[in-house]
């Protein structure tokens, strides 16, 4: 067949190529086996064999194992072996021979020291990947208990809470933002939280709504301005919206009326509601962000890390839900004061400072960068049951939360040293 015996790239052409309507046959994308990877490293010369181009292959980096390894193994392309059948008196070319990656090696060596360094970068990288697997290893596995469960997702677990982390930021606004108010100011901002956290224990809500509702108002209030008369529409609003991202059954509009002591009607609700689906208030102050890490999604990764039981989980969730009514804990970031929430609870139930280091290895946070914030949770725990603003407190007081409230505080944190 005419065009049988001509080699093109290695690949022999087809002597007929059948025209099927519209469709052409597929262009050589450099793919076969036996390609050279770089267009200046290998080059044809007159017969038809490959050589080496010294000066194009002597800009890559080569360390002396890999120079070794080409010289020994001897490589020869598929098409090399192809000529060699054909025309058994010419011995086809190495690819890169001994005397060439000797000259590759000594050209390199002459410029810097290029080899040494891969070779001792090559080296760090390698230890340092060992020192991981050594650290990791020495931690024990807190998802192996999950490894049946689809819903843990357990293989994705570690990278879903690092996404957290970077983005957690997102979720913080500034302690003062008060301070751009004009009409309202901190102790009301307590007052409306309080009573939201009374409002979410009366309808039995989903812990993480409660959680959500207060950053909605939080983030809202920071970038937008609202008289006083509207600050509990705006609570009612965030928790309206917090329920439908989080719940499976949503609140009706009469029970918010009904909570509100009807200092609202109904057409003030709907209007609110309406013009945030108009995007003019709420989420579109938000930019319909409500995809973010509060406390609560830490939470249940750390009580996981403490091997917690229900009475450690809550006492953890007493003390963090007092800080969701001070604005003054703002300051810290929602990984934080989840682990410092923790720290807590199991300085107070077990008297005394305990803070291991597969907490510390997954939380990230050592036992001194949780003590400013240990501090202040033991001061609210102290004056909980005093304070004018005890929703919490009530809460927590009852049966169905172990009367977790009466739990005595760990005051010797106040005294410890930073």
């Amino acid at each position: 067949m005419e065009g049988a015996g001509e080699i093109r790239r290695g690949v022999a052409k087809p002597a007929v190529v059948q025209d099927v309507g519209n469709r052409r046959a597929l262009r050589d994308i450099r793919n076969l086996v036996g390609e050279a990877p770089y267009a200046c490293a290998i080059r044809k010369n007159k017969s038809g064999l490959h050589e080496h181009n010294t000066t194009c292959i002597a800009r890559r980096p080569v360390t002396r194992k890999f120079a070794a390894t080409l010289a020994t193994k001897q490589q020869t392309s598929p098409q090399n072996e192809r000529i060699g059948k054909e025309n058994p008196e010419k011995k086809p070319e190495s690819l890169l021979t001994s005397s060439n990656c000797l000259n590759i090696c000594t050209d390199i060596e002459e410029d810097g020291t290029m080899v040494d360094e891969m070779e001792e970068m090559d080296q760090s990288g390698l230890k340092d990947v060992e020192m991981e697997d050594r650290i990791l290893d020495s931690f024990p596995d807190i998802d192996s208990c999950d490894s049946n469960n689809p819903l843990a997702v357990v293989e994705y677990v570690e990278d879903i809470y690092s996404f957290y982390r970077k983005t957690e930021v997102t979720s913080c606004v500034s302690p003062d933002y008060m301070s751009q108010q004009f009409d309202i100011n901190e102790k009301m901002r307590a007052i409306l939280v309080d009573w939201l956290v009374e409002v979410h224990y009366k309808f039995e809500l989903m812990d993480e709504t409660l959680f959500l509702t207060v950053n909605i108002i939080d983030r809202f209030l920071a970038r937008q301005t609202i008289v006083r008369k509207k600050l509990q529409l705006v609570g009612v609003t965030a928790m309206l919206l917090a329920c439908k991202y989080e719940e499976v059954s949503v609140p009706v509009v009469q029970d918010l009326v009904l909570i509100s002591d009807r200092a609202y009607t109904r057409e003030e609700i709907l209007e609110m509601l309406y013009l945030c689906e108009q995007e003019v208030l709420i989420l579109n102050t938000l930019q319909f962000n409500m995809s973010v890490p509060t406390p609560y999604v830490f939470m249940r990764r750390f009580l996981k890390v403490a091997e917690s039981d229900k009475k450690l989980e809550l006492l953890s969730f007493f003390i963090i839900e007092l800080c969701l009514v001070e604005c003054k804990m703002l300051m810290f970031q929602p990984s934080l004061l989840a682990a410092a929430a923790i720290y807590t609870a199991q300085c107070t139930l077990q008297r005394c400072k305990c803070w291991n280091r597969t907490s510390e290895m997954h939380t990230t946070y050592s036992e001194d960068q949780l003590l400013e914030c240990s501090r202040f949770m033991v001061d609210f725990h102290q004056n909980a049951r005093t304070g004018k603003l005890t929703g919490v407190h009530r809460k927590y007081s009852s049966f169905k939360y172990g009367c977790t409230a009466k739990s005595e505080p760990a005051h010797f944190l106040l005294n410890a040293d930073l």
